[in-house]
């Protein structure tokens, strides 16, 4: 969906970009709100109300046992969905702040290409340096990896 001024503008994003950025932004943001409110609601209920049984006690412990692995990913899946909510609120910040600096890489100040900010909108890099960040971190040469999800 680029415009012609987002072909020719350099400098930074026209009104149209920005605003469509935004709508991605806080469409992401509701998807990510909802989704934790799920995972709250699903944590939030006690295990006899999760199972459906009436005590905890099983007859077999397996059971148990899958219930408290199904428990222990819904608590890293929140989690990550909170990591997420965080990014997006970042992101919305620096559009917020400086819009003719959003979308520009915050490791070399290049444009962020159209189409990436488009799929992901919080992303805070680059696809070259983003895979330079990963290999750096994969070889141990650089910057820690972060488990977060997709923050680029």
């Amino acid at each position: 969906m680029p415009t012609e001024q987002h072909e020719t503008q350099t400098n930074g994003w026209g009104t149209a970009e920005l605003q469509h950025f935004e709508k991605r932004l806080m469409e992401e943001r509701k998807r990510a709100i909802a989704q934790m409110a799920q995972f709250d609601d699903q944590l939030t209920m006690s295990e006899e109300e999760s199972s459906g049984e009436i005590t905890t006690w099983r007859f077999h412990m397996a059971d148990l046992g899958t219930e408290t692995f199904e428990r222990e990913q819904n608590f890293l899946l929140a989690s990550r969905e909170g990591r997420l909510l965080w990014h997006i609120d970042q992101a919305l910040r620096r559009l917020y702040r400086s819009p003719d600096k959003f979308g520009r890489c915050d490791e070399c100040g290049k444009r962020i290409a159209y189409e990436r900010l488009d799929a992901i909108p919080y992303v805070p890099r680059c696809v070259h340096c983003k895979q330079d960040w990963e290999s750096n971190a994969r070889g141990g040469g650089g910057p820690e990896r972060s488990p977060e999800r997709g923050a680029d």
